[in-house]
């Protein structure tokens, strides 16, 4: 038979309402009476009823999060930074895969109590009606209705490229993929096309190479399409963990030494640059930092629902490790 508050209450010799105040931590119950509460608990296998719970606070404890995938390095990373802060806070955070419709839909069938979107066609419109769960989406937040972590990638690759010249760099090649449904591809793009304008580099063809995709074997291809053309480039930028790892193993596999004849920065901020065959210099927002806004402006919402949460720009930071160097002037003229 299942043991309840009840039970315990009995065999502590204490009122139902202590037993509930022990177990839910609060700090109206002397520390001895707790823990002898929460002893016996354990012994006596209890087993919290959630949805009892849920009818009486009215919260389910649980955040949504919906990315519809999770192949990718940097994305795998910030979900379980996120997973992590949410634990922080005492809830449980449920991930869905599915499309946005189909993921938005379970969400409030379950009741959860906030939503993380990460919707990579960014272009699309959600409706964030007033009496719907709060929801808070990251990337880009222009003419976005609801509230966005922004991380700024065109600051991003605009100090990327003031990095590289304050090396010496003018030919810069940018690998990423240019792909007009997802905004932050697009940011990243014209990031990188008005910081060469910045600086009065001049570009063509072979300072944009497309990866069509954002995948370690896409950044590989575009490098290596790079590579046959009669460009030069002395530094590339690559617009994620994955299409850096790529390029990097596309430049040694091409018997280029780095950083000694060519200069790479891979966007992402996150510790995994450290650990490729090149520790790799990169840019972006610190996913710690990026995981932790977004828990924190989701509960934001969830504790003021009638307060409107203004957009949140973060600052991008540069990381300099093995991958970048002062270029040789020899080499530049070629």
């Amino acid at each position: 038979m299942m043991t309840t508050i009840k039970d315990i209450a009995q065999r502590a010799g204490v009122s139902y309402s202590t037993v509930s105040k022990a177990l839910n931590n609060s700090p109206l119950v002397k520390k001895e009476t707790k823990e002898k509460i929460l002893t016996l608990a354990k012994e006596l296998g209890y087993e919290p009823n959630y949805a009892a719970q849920q009818l009486v606070s009215k919260q389910s404890k649980v955040i949504g999060l919906i990315w519809p995938t999770l192949e990718r390095m940097a994305p795998s990373i910030l979900v379980t930074k996120i997973n992590e802060e949410i634990s922080k806070r005492g809830y449980s955070m449920i991930l869905s895969i599915n499309s946005i419709d189909s993921s938005l839909e379970v969400f409030k069938r379950s009741q959860v109590d906030g939503i993380i979107l990460f919707d990579e066609e960014s272009h699309k419109m959600i409706d964030p009606s007033p009496h719907s769960i709060p929801l808070v989406t990251y990337g880009v937040s222009t003419n976005k209705t609801i509230p966005v972590i922004d991380v700024n990638y065109q600051d991003a690759m605009f100090k990327a490229v003031s990095y590289l010249v304050t090396l010496g760099h003018t030919k810069i090649s940018f690998i990423g993929d240019f792909s007009p449904i997802d905004d932050r591809q697009v940011e990243k793009y014209i990031g990188f096309e008005k910081a060469m304008e910045a600086f009065n580099l001049q570009t063509n063809s072979y300072n944009f190479i497309n990866t069509a995709g954002l995948t370690w074997y896409d950044g590989y291809v575009a490098t290596k399409r790079l590579l046959n053309t009669s460009y030069q480039p002395t530094a590339i930028i690559g617009a994620s963990y994955d299409i850096s790892a790529g390029i990097i193993r596309a430049l040694r596999e091409s018997n280029f030494i780095i950083p000694k004849d060519l200069s790479v920065i891979g966007y992402d901020n996150i510790p995994q640059m450290a650990n490729l065959e090149i520790p790799l210099t990169s840019i972006g927002v610190p996913i710690e930092e990026i995981a932790k806004k977004i828990v924190q402006t989701l509960f934001e919402l969830i504790n003021s629902l009638d307060i409107l949460t203004p957009n949140i720009i973060l600052e991008p930071v540069l990381n300099e490790r093995s991958s970048c160097a002062q270029v040789v002037s020899a080499y530049q003229d070629k």
